[in-house]
């Protein structure tokens, strides 16, 4: 059906008016019958989160989002938008998105007033009736609300009390929309006093001056809980004035996280057909995420953005595609020592308590990194620990001996593919390891590499990094040589 031009034709299509928040229900209704996803794309908030959503939009509440960094707050804000009618019709040159069926400016009832079932109607998409604006301390009343622009008061020969000479902000512009407020608990106090009247009752008060505004908004806003409950900024009448808050959180399972990662990360197709990440590949990064939030060296109340995952596996692919590009190699497969070219990743996504400080961003990477490779191996083979030492019972005996025999590893991490593998397959006991175990052949030397990150992990082995290699060897054969070089430099002195 042609969408109506005029208000007659509008009026002949049947066309009924209905606020934003019954639009959002009716369509949720019609969507949830319907058997169809509601948030599509959003993983781990299927029993938590989501139903939660779906319960204040059905009640046409305004929503506050309550998490921690990186858990889909804005995302699912903005997916809202796929709720609302495909297209609604406005009057025609209206700054507010005036209803032609309830035109709420004096330019919209000044028209209607003038032209009746010929006033002009247009058509606005979905996509247009969103609004995002992140609270930061410079947000003044002016933005959000609006401010008297004496220009216009001068040209009209108007007080400044009428309507006609205000220059309005981003809420009153956001009547029939979607509004979010990012971050409200930076907004300041007195800011936040300006929403009061628009939340309850639909006025708006500018300079003093008192405007009767019917505006019809869904507003959801987001905050951070340290933000929220510790410097008590959102302040108690706005948050009574908020129907519903939302407690959205990390994902709990490393399935769940694996497939938020792979969804969000942006990986070129070059690069998939060049670089083969493999599903321990991937354990291992989300594992990284997981002892970030457990680590004593980061504040737990700043949060793991569920981002770290997502810029370290697309570093991880840039990494092993580097790599293969200084080899001249046409495809590759992952390596642990692609994992030093996630630490940029690393660093820049958590915020260190003062022993993290003192510690160093990039040790605390590097300690992340290796309690990951560590949990993931356990998974899989057994606990060096918990096994009766002795060469023929020892599933690590033949490993123990060759470097007890003082032999060490070093691995550079750009050596090509071929020269790499030679020396993991080199070193006795490895091959035992994997055997039984189901591995695909082309990820062999990947678990070979884990096995020995992880025996350092577990001070079995000792490793030490050196710039561009790693290298492996006999934690006592270490010591005796460090102590060796000591005594000659006391010699020498």
């Amino acid at each position: 059906m042609a969408l109506a031009t005029t208000l007659k034709a509008l009026k002949k299509q049947g066309y009924q008016s209905k606020s934003i928040k019954q639009e959002l229900r009716d369509n949720l209704i019609e969507r949830l019958k319907s058997g169809k996803p509601v948030f599509e794309g959003i993983y781990g908030f299927d029993d938590t989160v989501l139903p939660d959503m779906e319960r204040a939009i059905l009640s046409r509440h305004n929503i506050l989002l309550l998490g921690l960094r990186g858990q889909a707050k804005t995302r699912l804000a903005r997916m809202m938008v796929d709720l609302l009618d495909e297209y609604i019709p406005i009057i025609e040159g209206s700054e507010l998105n005036d209803d032609p069926m309830a035109p709420m400016t004096a330019f919209g009832k000044n028209l209607v007033a003038q032209l009746h079932d010929e006033t002009p109607i247009s058509w606005i998409h979905r996509s247009e009736r969103y609004v995002e604006k992140l609270a930061t301390p410079d947000v003044s009343v002016a933005d959000l609300i609006g401010d008297v622009d004496p220009i216009k008061a001068a040209t009209l020969k108007l007080p400044y009390s009428d309507e006609r000479v205000i220059h309005f902000g981003l809420i009153p512009r956001s009547h029939r929309c979607i509004f979010v407020i990012n971050e409200i608990p930076d907004l300041q106090a007195r800011i936040q006093v300006s929403l009061f009247n628009i939340l309850q009752e639909g006025d708006i008060q500018i300079r003093g001056f008192k405007t009767r505004l019917p505006l019809d908004i869904e507003f959801v806003f987001t905050a951070n809980p340290e933000d929220y409950t510790s410097r008590g900024s959102i302040i108690t009448p706005l948050k009574d004035r908020i129907e519903s808050q939302i407690l959205t959180h990390y994902p709990n399972t490393l399935d769940i996280a694996k497939k938020i990662t792979k969804q969000e990360a942006t990986i070129l197709d070059e690069q998939r057909l060049k670089v083969d990440i493999p599903e321990v590949a991937y354990n291992i990064l989300e594992h990284i995420s997981f002892a970030a939030r457990q680590s004593e060296f980061i504040d737990e109340k700043s949060g793991v953005s569920a981002r770290l995952s997502i810029t370290a596996l697309e570093n991880l692919y840039s990494t092993a595609e580097r790599r293969a590009l200084i080899n001249k190699e046409k495809h590759t497969v992952a390596r642990i020592a692609d994992y030093w070219g996630v630490i940029p990743a690393i660093t820049g996504k958590v915020e260190l308590v003062y022993e993290g400080e003192v510690e160093g961003q990039y040790n605390v990477a590097l300690q992340l990194i290796g309690a990951a490779i560590k949990e993931e191996f356990l998974k899989i083979f057994p606990n060096p620990d918990k096994i009766r030492k002795g060469k023929d019972s020892d599933p690590y005996g033949a490993l123990r001996a060759y470097f007890g025999d003082s032999h060490t590893v070093h691995l550079p991490n750009d050596l090509s593919d071929e020269a790499f593998n030679t020396i993991l397959d080199g070193i006795p006991g490895l091959d035992r390891l994997l055997e039984g175990r189901n591995i695909p052949e082309n990820e062999h030397h990947l678990y070979k590499e884990i096995i020995l990150h992880a025996l350092s992990e577990l001070d079995i082995l000792t490793k030490e990094l050196k710039q561009g290699e790693i290298g492996f060897s006999d934690p006592l054969g270490k010591m005796l040589d460090d102590l060796d070089a000591e005594d000659d430099r006391d010699f020498m002195g």
